[in-house]
């Protein structure tokens, strides 16, 4: 079937996750970060990724903004800056606030002029989502932000992707689902989207069962792909 609906994660996919920790290490009151924030937002979002994951396979899950806030404690604690609570109230004021990609809007945009539904599918908690569109300016050209808090569990479970179908009535094969994380791409390939990894770092492809079903350096030929 023709893709009809083209769902996104947020965070790494459509909004840039390092540039809270950039734009802190640019202002003169946070110049203790200057040299190494590459290596707090990377320690960060790696700790935010694996405590989702860790909470899912225990059955101990708790608001996204919760798991983001533990994952910068030890992304500081990590590279020296334990204890600096101006920086870190700093670092999560500047989450609520992160950017689109240059190439999102006008890719939605395209998205939708073609009349296709567009939705975000992240982990994040419904107030965070909004705080990053909001700040992105993207609210006009998304349909809707699913959430996996509707559920209670992060992804990959088959409980968040089925939210989905749910939401638009739509059949698997009409979904476009577009990651930035391999291991999310590839398990919404095993579930039945068609799928796109954004690999934006040239990493290697997860080793999983299953693989994503397209590979882009960035969001620009997205429109194409779903046949808009």
């Amino acid at each position: 079937m023709p893709i009809t609906t083209c769902v996104f994660d947020a965070y790494g996919t459509l909004f840039d996750v390092a540039a809270a920790a950039r734009q802190a290490a640019s202002e003169p009151d946070f110049a203790a970060i200057k040299d190494d924030w590459p290596q707090v937002a990377e320690h960060w979002r790696l700790k935010q990724l694996q405590y989702s994951w860790l909470r899912a396979v225990a059955d101990a899950h708790t608001d996204f903004w919760e798991v983001t806030q533990n994952g910068l404690d030890w992304a500081l604690e990590k590279t020296g800056h334990a204890g600096d609570a101006p920086l870190r109230e700093r670092l999560l004021a500047l989450y609520w606030e992160l950017q689109a990609y240059p190439e999102v809007p006008a890719m939605l945009a395209a998205l939708k002029a073609a009349g296709l539904n567009t939705a975000i599918l992240s982990n994040g908690s419904p107030d965070m989502l909004q705080g990053a569109v909001d700040s992105a300016g993207i609210g006009d050209v998304l349909d809707t932000c699913l959430s996996v808090q509707s559920v209670g569990i992060f992804k990959p479970d088959a409980r968040v992707y089925d939210l989905v179908g749910q939401h638009f009535g739509c059949a698997k094969d009409e979904v476009l689902f577009v990651s930035s994380n391999g291991w999310d791409a590839g398990a919404a390939t095993g579930y039945g989207f068609t799928t796109a990894w954004v690999n934006r770092g040239a990493d290697p492809v997860d080793r999983l069962p299953w693989t994503p079903k397209h590979v882009m350096s960035d969001l620009t030929g997205i429109p194409e792909l779903a046949g808009a």
